[in-house]
C-alpha cells in the first residue's frame, strides 16, 4: 500500500526497481488562455511519496498550496525525506504561453517526478503531476497536465483581499485582465471535498455584480492546462 507523503515515508530508498541517479530537464509550458500558476514546486522522489491523491483528502501543506500558492510545507516534508526538489524555476508568475525550465540532479532511488502550483485565479485549483515514473532510458519525453481541485475550500470565484490562507475563503489575486466587481458568489459550499479534477471556472460578462468576479471569456479552460516536456540525460 502506498504512504502519502504527508505520512512520512517508512521504507528504503534503495527499494527493488529504484532507479540510479539521472540529471533531468524539466520544462513546464502554460497551455491556457488567462490562467497563471504561481511558483512551481518540481520533485523527484521515491516511489512510496504522494504529493497528493484523487479521492482522497488534501493535506494541510497541498492546501497551503493550492489556496495560496505557498511551497513552503511541500518543500519541508520533500526536504525530510531527501527529495531532490526544485522551487521557483520561472522566479514568480507563470503566464499564459509561457514557459519555465528546471535542472534536476537526482539521488538513487528517487525514481518519480511530481510536479505542483497554484492556478490563479482559482479558489484552490492546481496543476499536477503526481509521482510519474522517470524514465530510465535517455531521450525526451512529453506529459500533460491537468487542472485538480483540492476540495478545500467552495469556488466562489470571488476576488477578496486577503484570502489565499486556509480556511479564508476567496480568490488570493487575478493577474492578467482586470477582474469583475462586486459578485454575489457562484457557490458556498461544495459537495466534493476530496482532491479532484477540476470542473473549471464558470465566470460571466458582468464587470460590475453577476455571480463571479471571473471573465467567461478569459478564465475557464479546457484541460490539459499544462505540458511538461522532461529531458532525461
Amino acid at each position: 500500500m502506498k504512504t502519502r507523503i504527508l505520512s512520512l515515508i517508512a521504507g528504503s530508498l534503495f527499494a527493488s526497481g529504484a532507479a540510479n541517479a539521472a540529471s533531468l530537464e524539466v520544462k513546464v509550458t502554460n497551455l491556457t488562455q488567462g490562467i497563471y500558476f504561481t511558483p512551481i514546486l518540481v520533485t523527484a522522489h521515491t516511489s512510496d511519496a504522494m504529493l497528493f491523491n484523487t479521492g482522497e483528502k488534501a493535506s494541510d501543506a497541498l492546501q497551503a498550496m493550492a489556496e495560496g500558492g505557498s511551497l513552503d510545507g511541500l518543500s519541508e516534508i520533500l526536504t525530510g525525506i531527501s527529495a531532490n526538489t526544485v522551487t521557483n524555476p520561472a522566479g514568480g508568475l507563470l503566464a499564459p504561453v509561457a514557459s519555465t525550465m528546471a535542472t534536476l540532479e537526482t539521488s538513487d532511488g528517487n525514481d518519480r517526478l511530481s510536479i505542483v502550483a497554484m492556478m490563479l485565479p482559482t479558489n484552490d485549483g492546481f496543476i499536477g503531476l503526481n509521482s510519474w515514473k522517470i524514465p530510465t532510458e535517455a531521450g525526451t519525453y512529453h506529459v500533460y497536465l491537468n487542472a485538480y481541485d483540492a476540495g478545500t475550500e467552495a469556488n466562489n470565484e470571488l476576488i477578496v483581499d486577503g484570502s489565499g490562507a486556509p480556511g479564508t475563503l476567496g480568490i488570493p489575486a487575478s493577474p492578467g485582465e482586470a477582474p469583475g466587481t462586486q459578485g454575489s458568489g457562484v457557490t458556498n459550499t461544495e459537495t466534493n471535498q476530496m482532491v479532484h479534477i477540476h470542473r473549471g471556472n464558470l465566470g460571466d460578462d458582468e464587470a460590475t455584480g453577476g455571480k463571479s468576479d471571473l471573465h467567461n471569456t478569459v478564465h475557464r479552460w479546457l484541460n490539459p492546462v499544462a505540458k511538461v516536456t522532461v529531458t532525461v540525460k
